[in-house]
């Protein structure tokens, strides 16, 4: 089994990924990442009341670091493995634009 990430930075600006399920990241892991990526690439809570869900972090951490770091194969993968497995779902779909995360 594999899991897809898509994300859509715009029209005909979309990055799909594709990892294999036994390279996803566990539930700890996957969220220790996205910490670690929403903290390093300066992402801000989208709420008012500062609380920062999972879900901000997959959109954050995409929109933040744009489409040209998924050129990197690394940044991809390891995105897709922590997205992947901080919502353990074999497909994502997230939406720069519209701040969506669909599964």
């Amino acid at each position: 089994m594999r899991s897809e990430v898509k994300i859509v930075f715009g029209p005909g600006r979309e990055v799909e990924l594709v990892v294999d399920a036994n390279e996803v990241l566990s539930f700890d892991a996957a969220r220790a990442w996205l910490d670690e990526q929403f903290l390093k690439n300066g992402c801000e809570p989208i709420r008012g009341a500062g609380k920062v869900l999972i879900a901000d972090k997959i959109l954050g951490v995409a929109a933040a670091v744009g489409p040209a770091a998924f050129d990197d194969a690394a940044f991809a993968l390891d995105y897709a493995r922590a997205a992947s497995g901080a919502l353990s779902k074999a497909l994502l779909r997230v939406d720069i634009p519209s701040r969506t995360l669909s599964y």
